[in-house]
Order: C-alpha cells, then structure tokens, then sequence
C-alpha cells in the first residue's frame, strides 16, 4: 500500500470514527472546523486519485444525478405492521392471549417508544450499506438507497470486528458483520429539525410542513438526495431482517439491540424491561410522562416478546405478529369554532359531511377542517353550525370532531339540514345502511353511478400506489380530466393522447408524457393490483392478494361463485357475495372488456394451484407448538408436497391442527 491509499485508509477510518461520534452517540470529538479540514483533505486526494473513492466512502453520501422514478424492491422477510390498542385492558387481555400461547412460560417484555416516523429496510452485505427500502405494502417496497445515504446516523460500513454481545451461551465480541444483514427502524425528523427546516421554508416562501413525519416521509421520496441531504433526518434501529453468515444470533431482543449499537447504529436511548401486564402499564405510563423530552416526536409505545424463542412459537397472524401490539396515548385535543359544514362525495357515492373550522393549532399541524362521519354522528351530538366544538386527531392522523362544548353555546347556534340531492351533481340521493368498511351507522348515496364525484374517485383510486400504481394520477389531474370529458371511468386512461393530456392546465409535455407512461407501465401490474384498484366492495388489497393466490386469471375470479370464491383464505361469504354483485353488474362487465381491449394484464403473478394428486389434497392445516423432529418450515413443506395447505391460524376451513410441546 502506497503512501496516498494508505493516508486515505486513515482518513476515511477517522472521519467514519467522527461521524459515529457526532451522529449517534451525539459526544463530539473534534471541532467542526478539524472535521471540515480532514473532510476536504479526503476529497483532494479522492479528486486527485478517483480509483480511491469507494461507494461507502464518506464523501459519497451525496452523490449522482436526480432519480427518475424509485424502483421496487422485494423484502427478503415482510415488513409487517402492528396490532394496536389505546386501553389498558386491553393490553391485559394481549399479555394475557399471548400467555394462553405459552402455557406454563416466564414472559419478559421490552417496551420502547413508538417512533412517529418511517418504517425503513437497510441492508448491509460484509459490512457495507448496499441498500434500502420503505416499507411499501410490506412485501415490496421503494428502494430509496441514494436518500438513506445521506442520513449521516446511518453507517455506510459497520464496526468492525464486533460480534453479538455475551448471551447465555456466551459470546465472541471479535466476530466479524454478517455477510448479509437487513436491519429496521424508523426514519425521523427531529422536533427541533423540524422547526429550523419550516423556518427556512417560511422565510424562502414556501410552502410549510404540516408535521414532523410528513416532513420525513416526504423528504425520503424526493428523487434528487441533494435535497435531502439539506433535511435533518435522523433514524433509530430496532429490528432485525433477513440475516445469514452472523457467527452467533442474538437470542434476545435486548441482545440485538445491544448487537447493533456495537456495529454503529443508533438504537432507542431507553426501553423497559417488564415482567407482567401491571409492570407493562407502570413503563407506558412512565414512557408517556418522559416522551416530550425525546428528541422525535411519539405517538405510543411498542411492546414485544424479549425471547426470539417465543416470538416463533407464539406466531404471526397474516397481518401483524401476535408477540407484538403498539400502544396508542390518548390523542391530543383542542377547542375551535364550527364555521361551517360541506358535504363530500366518495367514489362510492357516500356523502360524508366535513367541518369546516376556525384554524387551530392539534398535534404538531394547523387544523382546519375534520370529519364529522355521517347524518346520524351529527344528530347525536347535536352539532350546530356555530358551535364550540372539541377535537382531536384520530388515531393521531385524521382530525375529527368528538364533542360539543356545550357550556359555551349562544343560543345563535343553527341546526344543520343535510342535502336531499348531491351537492356534487344534483342527483337524488338514498338513504341506506353503511357498506364500506369504517362507514358509521348509515349513510346517505349518491344514486348518479356517473357522478363527476364517484368518477374522480374511482380514477384516484385506480391510480393510488397501492393500485395501479400510476405517478401523477393524484386528486389534481383526475379532476381536469373529469371536468373536460376526456375520462369516464378508468378505461378511458388507455386511449388519452399526449396532446390532450399536455394541454391540461399546468402540465405541460413532459408532466403529461411521465403520466402517461405510467399508465402505459400499469398494464403489466399483476392481477391483485387490477382487483384493488377495481374498488369492488369489502376487497381491500389483503383479500386481492388472497384472490390472487387462489384464482390464475381475473376471467376466473369473476366466474366463480360464493362457493368457490370463499374456499380461498381469508375470504369469507360478505366478500364472495360482495365480488358476485359486482361481476354481475352489466356496466361493470363492459368495463372489464374494455380494460381487455386495453391490453391490461388479467394473470396472476401470486397464483399457487392446489396440488391435484397427494394424500393431503384439498386438506388444511395448522402448525402450532415445537414440533419433535422437524420445524416449522419444514413440516409446512412436506404438508405442501403431500398436496396440503398450511395456514396461518385456525379457522372453519381447518381440517387439523398439528400440535407439537408447549402448543397455543
């Protein structure tokens, strides 16, 4: 090694030393003008030699040109979300189910604070950040590799020669990083970031971030990291991936955390470790008086299983862990004045009445319009326009109002008479019980199925990313291109022309040749993408994925009936009965040719066809417990071989439950 490579060596090793300093610890070793003097020195010699300048390099933070677009990328292991809960009891009866589960077993629990952020994917090949992804739908994420890096908190290359701290069975501190590991956290802006960085947007006149998370969200899916490197994001890791080549797994979730502080993460500054339900309230209750003072704004705590032994046995329904739950505080309220009251039109022709309020100041953003739910949520309690009324924010993110502030009414206050017609196109309206998932009681319909309203909403939907997946297809585009005729219902995308598209207020050429090579992309979108993006009643994107792996085309989904529809899992006789109705709809069978005539893709990437021969066929079963000889994997794969099915839980379609020692 010459004596350029090896003065390089040193400084890139001294300032990756500076930054885990600076950046995590946050313990300074040095000044910020030392720190700039050797940054720039390694800059000189990488300018001077280029051969020198490694991808983990700290000068290649921020680097290249703006992204096109995010490319997806696949989740070794899923991402799965969490069950929550806002009550005590509730989080009994949790500590309690997961106690039927583990019969006879000494529990230990860790509480960390619920980080409100966004839930990222890193990966690390022999030590070095080769990757990382959002969340996505869990499965399948954005890869935003060019954003994490220059989030100086997350290491470019891990610590050297650290290994898993002492568990029971001991341990090597020497051992080198995992050849491959995929570690998870929660990417953050800072509550004080967060004020400089809407100052500085205030005073350049532009547009101010509602609240810490949108501002981080939003600065992960710009596609130029020059942008984001000027954000103060930050990030806290508590979870593991897909690992291989580690010389010893940690055992324990408070051995992983410790794990991954010695390779040079970040992890939560406090948990709590808990040994029973009133141990678990005491930290909650504790975590809510101390978590102003964090750094990053929380909106609940996170308990889980410490024993990664009993994670496994405990088990995973097909949504969340059963091992885990997220605790909800309750969430912040604020009195303001009822100006008003509109009246929204869903794609479903629900109309759904929306306050209209004095701007007031609720959980970190300006709030100044909330839902009120329905007619009979308005009744109940006697909302009058005029009102003081109380508010919160629902589960922390959709403002709504909960009460009246009855001492403070003038006798000035006017009754609120709901529309007898759509305010969006006159058409009468219906009265009937709610059908869409979360709808309240009953709700008032739009009979016009051509109503500009449900059209906008339905070509909204079609294009969300959750859908169709189609860039530019937001709430802006689809009301012009309602408004001037040119789309219907979401066939007519395929046959816009770029002159038409281009010549809609504020697009331009390129904007409108983006979208339309978006549309052109979503032809290809699998089958369950197409079923979701359908809006079909109660088939949200779970039961479209299910419908996918039960069905090879959406010709056979669609021809099929209640009985056949609901031999696949998760979907039961409402939903069946649900895609039947729609399927049967003479407007909807047009549309289905037309989307044929388009080009769009009708087969099923997920499609798992039942095995025809095998003494187990057409037989379901559920694995619960240690099995003997075998584990899990392994006996779900002779089950599978044999022509079997393998579910996650026990349900009416349950033929047998293989119960091995300690079984729930």
């Amino acid at each position: 090694m010459n004596s350029t490579q090896a003065r390089h060596t040193q400084l890139v090793e001294e300032i990756r030393r500076h930054d885990h300093a600076y950046y995590v610890l946050a313990q300074p070793a040095i000044s910020d003008r030392e720190y700039d003097r050797l940054y720039h020195e390694l800059l000189d010699l990488e300018k001077a030699c280029p051969q020198l300048a490694t991808p983990d390099s700290p000068t290649q933070r921020v680097s290249g040109r703006p992204l096109k677009e995010f490319n997806s990328v696949p989740h070794r292991q899923p991402m799965l979300s969490l069950d929550n809960t806002y009550s005590q009891e509730e989080l009994r009866e949790f500590v309690n189910r997961v106690q039927r589960l583990l019969p006879g077993e000494n529990l230990e629990w860790i509480v960390e604070p619920k980080i409100d952020g966004l839930a990222v994917n890193l990966r690390y090949e022999r030590g070095v950040f080769t990757g990382g992804a959002t969340r996505g739908d869990g499965t399948t994420g954005d890869d935003i590799t060019a954003n994490l890096k220059t989030i100086r908190s997350i290491p470019t290359r891990l610590q050297s020669r650290t290994g898993v701290p002492p568990g029971p069975a001991g341990g090597d501190r020497r051992d080198a990083s995992p050849a491959l590991l995929e570690v998870r956290g929660e990417v953050y802006l800072s509550k004080a970031g967060f004020e400089k960085l809407n100052a500085e947007r205030k005073a350049a006149g532009e547009e101010e971030f509602a609240n810490p998370r949108n501002a981080a969200a939003g600065s992960l899916k710009q596609l130029d990291p020059r942008i984001v490197a000027k954000r103060p994001l930050d990030v806290v890791l508590y979870g593991l991936g897909h690992v291989e080549g580690a010389a010893q797994a940690p055992e324990q979730h408070d051995q992983m955390l410790a794990w991954l502080k010695a390779l040079g993460f970040r992890t939560p500054e406090r948990i709590w470790h808990c040994r029973s339900a009133d141990e678990l309230v005491a930290a909650i209750e504790e975590l809510d008086r101390v978590r102003r003072s964090l750094p990053y704004e929380t909106d609940g705590a996170v308990i889980k299983l410490n024993s990664f032994a009993q994670r496994e046995a405990a088990g995973f329904t097909s949504k969340a862990p059963r091992w885990a739950i997220a605790y909800k505080y309750a969430a912040e309220q604020a009195e303001t004045r009822l100006k008003a009251i509109t009246v929204q039109v869903g794609r479903t022709g629900a109309l759904t009445p929306v306050a209209e309020l004095e701007p007031v100041f609720l959980a970190g953003s300006t709030i100044s319009r909330a839902t009120l739910h329905n007619e009979d949520y308005i009744r109940q309690k006697d909302i009058r326009l005029g009102d003081m009324v109380t508010i919160e924010k629902a589960g922390e993110v959709i403002p709504a109002v909960v009460d009246v502030v009855l001492p403070k009414r003038t006798g000035k206050e006017e009754s609120f008479r709901f529309p007898t017609t759509c305010p969006e196109c006159g058409s009468k309206v219906a009265r009937a019980p709610g059908l869409d998932e979360g709808d309240e009681g009953v709700v008032w319909r739009c009979l016009n199925p051509d109503c500009p309203a449900q059209v906008r909403g339905r070509l909204e939907h079609w294009c969300a990313r959750g859908a169709m997946d189609i860039e530019g297809g937001g709430e802006v585009l689809a009301r012009q291109l309602v408004q001037s005729g040119l789309v219907r219902d979401v066939a007519d995308l395929y046959s816009l022309k770029l002159a038409e598209v281009a010549g809609l207020e504020r697009m331009g050429e390129k904007s409108a040749r983006n979208f339309l090579e978006g549309v052109a992309a979503s032809k290809q979108r699998d089958l369950w993408r197409l079923l979701f993006g359908l809006g079909i009643l109660h088939v949200g994107a779970g039961v479209a994925k299910a419908l996918g792996r039960g069905f090879a085309t959406l010709d056979d989904v669609l021809n099929s009936g209640v009985d056949q529809l609901t031999e696949c899992e998760d979907v039961g006789e409402v939903i069946a009965q649900s895609v039947v109705q729609w399927q049967g709809d003479s407007r909807n069978q047009k549309l289905i040719e037309r989307l044929r005539k388009a080009g769009l893709n009708f087969n099923s990437q997920l499609y798992q066809p039942q095995a025809k021969a095998g003494p187990l066929a057409s037989k379901t079963f559920v694995l619960t417990g240690t099995l003997p000889n075998l584990k899990r994997e392994e006996a779900a794969a002779k089950i599978e071989a044999a022509g079997g099915k393998v579910s996650g839980s026990v349900s009416k379609k349950t033929d047998y439950v293989v119960a091995g020692t300690e079984a729930g």
